[in-house]
C-alpha cells in the first residue's frame, strides 16, 4: 500500500470533544490536520454543542466537520489522524465514552472501505445530526455514497438538536 494518492481528494472529517476545554482542542485539531504533510484544509463548519450520546453524566460535546483536500492514502490519513488524537491526550477506554479529541474520516471522496481499521462513508455517519447537519453547512449539494444526498439525510433531524456555538 502507498501512502500518497495519485491526485488530491476531497475528504470529509468529523471533530469532537467533551474534556479539557473543548471548543479550543476542536479548533486545535483543524488546524494540525490542515499542517500534516499531503493535507490541505479546505473549510471548516461553525463549531456546534450537542449532547453526549454515550454514558450519563458527560459533559456536552462540541463538533464540527471539515473538508479537506489530501494526496494520503485512507489509511495513512487514517494514521495522521490518530495520532493527533494520541497527542491531545486521546484515552481509548470506554466506547462513546468522555474524551479529549475524536477525529473521524467520515468520507474519503466517493470511496467505500469496509476493513478491519476503517469503515467509510463512516458507519454511523447517518445517525449523527452532530455530523450530519455541520454537513449540510459546509456541503449542501454532497452526495454521501450509498446512503444518498446530505439534504436528504439532514431532513431527519431537527435543527435545533445542536446548538450552533
Amino acid at each position: 500500500m502507498t501512502s500518497a494518492a495519485s491526485a488530491p481528494v476531497r475528504v470529509h472529517l468529523g471533530f469532537g470533544s467533551n474534556l479539557d476545554d473543548p471548543a479550543a482542542q476542536v479548533l486545535t485539531a483543524v488546524a494540525e490536520v490542515g499542517a500534516i504533510p499531503g493535507v490541505t484544509l479546505v473549510c471548516c463548519s461553525n463549531l456546534y454543542r450537542t449532547t453526549p450520546l454515550g454514558p450519563a453524566g458527560q459533559p456536552d460535546y462540541v463538533n464540527a466537520v471539515a473538508a479537506c483536500d489530501t494526496t494520503l492514502e485512507p489509511h495513512a490519513l487514517l494514521d495522521a489522524l490518530q495520532a493527533i488524537e494520541t497527542a491531545h491526550g486521546r484515552v481509548r477506554a470506554e466506547r462513546w465514552g468522555a474524551r479529549t479529541l475524536d477525529i473521524d474520516l467520515l468520507l474519503y471522496g466517493e470511496r467505500v472501505i469496509a476493513d478491519a481499521r476503517l469503515t467509510v462513508p463512516h458507519a454511523e455517519l447517518a445517525a449523527r445530526e452532530f455530523v450530519v447537519l455541520p454537513l449540510l453547512e459546509i456541503a449542501p449539494d454532497l452526495v454521501v455514497p450509498g446512503l444518498g444526498p446530505v439534504r436528504k439525510l439532514a431532513a431527519r433531524f431537527d435543527p435545533d438538536s445542536v446548538t450552533r456555538l
